[in-house]
């Protein structure tokens, strides 16, 4: 569900100094069941990774297959070497850059990692239609962990405005809820409740934590 930017900018996190000034665009929000209170971002991002390589819904690959043509159409996308001036990389400190467990400017995927904690984890990605920024960020609750998704957008030409309007709707109704639904399926999949997987014969214990993923989706 959408979130009130309120409640995710009160919450302590770095991104709020290193995309200073960046307008955030909007804040999703998914409750994750279970899992225990040592859970960190690197787990959702394992979790992410099979959602990106095929596992998605088939409207959600076909909508991404057309971003991609698109992209390739009109040029959008062009293959950067090195590390681009306009990079947030540069705005990232040097503290936090040390504790990151993703060397910042990695890239994955489309994407470039500015830097990934235990509680958050922000990317970027710059091309002709627009500078964003994903920031993925998760709390414990009483039942499990909460997962912030926040999207940031910089305007990086005259179009930048009208190409955000446009995909509105999808990101809104279409792309975000799918994924964020099997995110939510696959979190309960790897960390089941105590409880039910005792009625099932299984362990009570937490299961280990999965591999580190590649890449995030922004």
């Amino acid at each position: 569900m959408r979130l009130s930017p309120q409640e995710f900018t009160d919450l302590d996190l770095k991104v709020h100094k290193v995309l200073r000034g960046v307008p955030l665009s909007d804040v999703s929000v998914v409750d994750l069941p279970g899992g225990g209170a040592a859970r960190t971002i690197e787990d959702v991002r394992a979790l992410l990774r099979p959602l990106e390589s095929g596992s998605s819904s088939a409207l959600v690959r076909a909508l991404f297959w057309l971003r991609g043509a698109l992209g390739k159409l009109f040029d959008w996308d062009p293959v950067e070497e090195g590390l681009p001036a306009e990079s947030y990389v540069h705005q990232v400190p040097s503290e936090l850059a040390s504790r990151s467990s993703v060397q910042p400017g990695t890239r994955e995927g489309p994407f470039r990692v500015l830097y990934v904690l235990q509680g958050e984890a922000v990317s970027e990605i710059r091309n002709a239609t627009v500078h964003a920024f994903s920031c993925m960020a998760i709390r414990p609750t009483a039942e499990g962990q909460r997962l912030y998704w926040a999207v940031y957008v910089k305007p990086v030409s005259r179009w930048t405005s009208a190409y955000m309007a446009l995909i509105e709707p999808f990101r809104r109704f279409i792309v975000y809820p799918s994924i964020l639904r099997r995110l939510r399926d696959a979190w309960r999949a790897a960390y089941a409740e105590p409880d039910a997987a005792a009625e099932h014969g299984g362990s009570t214990a937490w299961p280990h934590r999965p591999a580190p993923r590649a890449a995030p989706r922004g």
